[in-house]
Parts: structure tokens; sequence; C-alpha cells
């Protein structure tokens, strides 16, 4: 979970149509580029991460592998709940072995299927949790309160309304010297007669201008409690830190 505190903030939330992943990417120096955030698994869904990079691409492959396997053996989709249950019980075998450590990592997924939209926050401890709205990741805390606040817009919302509420919950979690820009944001859809696709550079353009101009809230006491239990996380830009294996970066 520290590890999952480290890493830097994302948020997902989701309307009757539509699901949002809105990732705040983080570069090691400035002479490298930002690492990538959101994973494509299927055309109808997707995750993001936060935590230790590699468990989150070795969770992705296997996830992914999974959706193709459903595609060839049943020739449909798979369902993002019954991805979630294999999940789970993937997660909490390295959980009972004594030869084996939890996965560091963070994942919200986002997808669409005959249910409908859906948001999942999987945690290192292998429990999962079918959300509304939520938030992970570094200063957390007050994308989720902003969540918690607007939660009642969301159901009803259309699609550039949700991800301007996607946008304004992930600014929140930001010291205040630092805005959300094209290189630091990622954002991805998926919904009904929408498939997965994830905006990075130059295509987040028309989002930010959404919430261009607008205000922020005063953070002091929304990110206080927040960052005296996860402690405070370096801004955009600064290395991560070390991982708690001592080998690993988070993201």
């Amino acid at each position: 979970m520290e590890a999952v505190k480290q890493g830097s903030a994302t948020v997902g939330l989701k309307s009757k149509t539509h699901a949002v992943l809105v990732a705040l990417k983080r570069a090691s120096s400035e002479l490298s580029a930002h690492q990538k955030k959101i994973t494509p698994l299927d055309t109808h869904m997707g995750i993001s991460i936060a935590g230790l990079t590699a468990d989150g691409k070795s969770l992705s492959r296997w996830m992914r592998t999974e959706c193709l396997h459903s595609r060839y053996f049943n020739d449909s989709a798979l369902r993002v709940s019954t991805l979630m249950w294999d999940l789970g019980n993937k997660m909490q075998l390295c959980i009972q072995g004594y030869n084996k450590r939890p996965y560091g990592v963070g994942l919200l997924v986002a997808g669409y299927d005959d249910l409908g939209p859906h948001i999942y926050q999987v945690c290192p401890s292998a429990n999962f949790y079918d959300c509304k709205a939520m938030a992970i990741g570094a200063r957390s805390q007050s994308a989720r309160t902003y969540l918690e606040k607007s939660l009642e817009e969301l159901a009803d919302c259309e699609l550039e309304p949700l991800v301007a509420h996607g946008l304004r919950a992930l600014r929140d979690t930001l010291p205040n010297e630092v805005d959300l820009t094209n290189k630091n944001v990622s954002i991805s859809i998926v919904g009904e007669d929408t498939e997965f696709v994830v905006n990075e550079d130059s295509d987040v353009d028309k989002y930010l201008e959404l919430i261009a101009g607008e205000e922020r809230r005063n953070q002091t006491a929304a990110t206080a409690p927040d960052d005296a239990a996860e402690g405070a996380a370096p801004p955009d830009g600064e290395a991560e830190g070390e991982a708690p294996t001592g080998d690993m970066e988070t993201d």
C-alpha cells in the first residue's frame, strides 16, 4: 500500500454510458520522457496503475492474455467482473505463500460490457471494489473529496463534462505551483459505441480546455491529512524515490 500511496495519482469515474480514466504521468528527470500510466487490455477495457511499474506491467500482460483467451475460445468479450474475480485469485496466491511478495501496485480498471460501464479499484491485498468513482496514488484524498461532492452529477453526465470532473479531481492532487499539461496527463475513454482509447499529448488539449481558466479550490485543508498519512509525495517531474524492494520505481 505504501508503494501505491507514493505513485502518481490516477482518477477513474463513470456515468450511465461511459467510463473514464485520467492519470498523472511522471518523468524521472527533465531529460527523460514521461512513464505511461494507462494500458489498454482489449477494445472494451483498460487499466491505470499507481505503484511499482514492473508489477503493473506484469499484471497487465496477464489480463490482456485472459481477454484474448475469451475472444479465441468463447468468441466474445470478457466481462469486467469475471476478470476481476480471476485477478483477485491470482493476486491472493502471492499473499498465501511464504516465497512470494504481494504485488506492489494498485489498479483502476475501466471497462464497458453488456452490464454497462465499470470502474474497479484493485488493491495489493487482492481486494477489489466496484466503484462509482475512485482515485488512488499520492495526494489522492483531495481527488476523492472532490468526487464525493460531485457524485450525484456523475451518473447523468455527458462525456465531456465527465472528463472535466476527472481533470478537476486530478488537478486537486497537484501542488499549487504545478498544473496539468498535455505532457503530464493521459485520458482514456470507453463506453457505449466507444472502444477503449487512450489520449496522449496533443489529443489531451481539447479536454484541458474544458477546465482552462477555472480557479483551483484551496487545497491546504484538503491535502494536510492525506500528506500526513501518506508522506509528502514528490511533485511531478521529480524522482519517485525508492520502492519497498529497493530496486524498482513507483509510478
